[in-house]
């Protein structure tokens, strides 16, 4: 038995889930509206302000599916609610990042500046040059979002430079010794 699958999901206030024909669930929050398709081996049922997901049958497939389905709703419904948020450092002399309209703008070291259009759905704030807010109601698009920016110059390890996700650690090598 999935130790997660079986977790009721408790539907705040203020939130619509509906379950329509295909397994595709819909929810609506005061954020926005989010909607996914489940499996076809998952059961969805509301009732009495909870979300239950069950399996149709014990095969290996419905098995492994359980708990991403009921992870995925709950994530939704996070979503609409409160929403999420990935931080990113910039670490590096010369390196920044700046807010123009609905564009990011970065200078990571290159001849040119980076200019990243915000996604439909996603925002990005800069409260100072070295910090990256993305923000969002879908957190597999604001995750992307977050690693396309950083994709741009990951962290090296011999001096550090480079944008990390806020908390991340780099273990630093050792450059060249002197051959005596």
């Amino acid at each position: 038995m999935s130790r997660i699958g079986i977790k009721p999901i408790t539907i705040p206030a203020g939130v619509e889930v509906t379950v329509e024909d295909g397994n595709v669930v819909k929810v609506k929050g005061p954020k926005g509206e989010l909607c996914e398709k489940i499996g076809s081996g998952m059961k969805v049922s509301v009732e009495d302000g909870t979300l239950k997901v069950e399996r149709a049958d014990d095969s290996r497939e419905n098995r492994s599916q359980h708990g991403l389905a009921r992870t995925l709703i709950d994530n939704m419904i996070t979503g609409v609610t409160s929403g999420f948020e990935r931080k990113l450092q910039i670490v590096g002399v010369g390196y920044s990042a700046a807010k123009q309209g609905s564009k990011l703008v970065l200078k990571l070291g290159y001849s040119h500046p980076i200019e990243l259009e915000d996604p439909e759905g996603i925002t990005t704030e800069t409260p100072d040059a070295t910090t990256i807010v993305v923000k969002g109601i879908d957190k597999a698009q604001v995750g992307n979002y977050a690693a396309n920016i950083r994709g741009w110059r990951p962290p090296e390890p011999y001096k550090g430079k480079g944008v990390l996700y806020e908390g991340e650690v780099v273990h630093k090598k050792e450059g060249k010794s002197g051959a005596a």
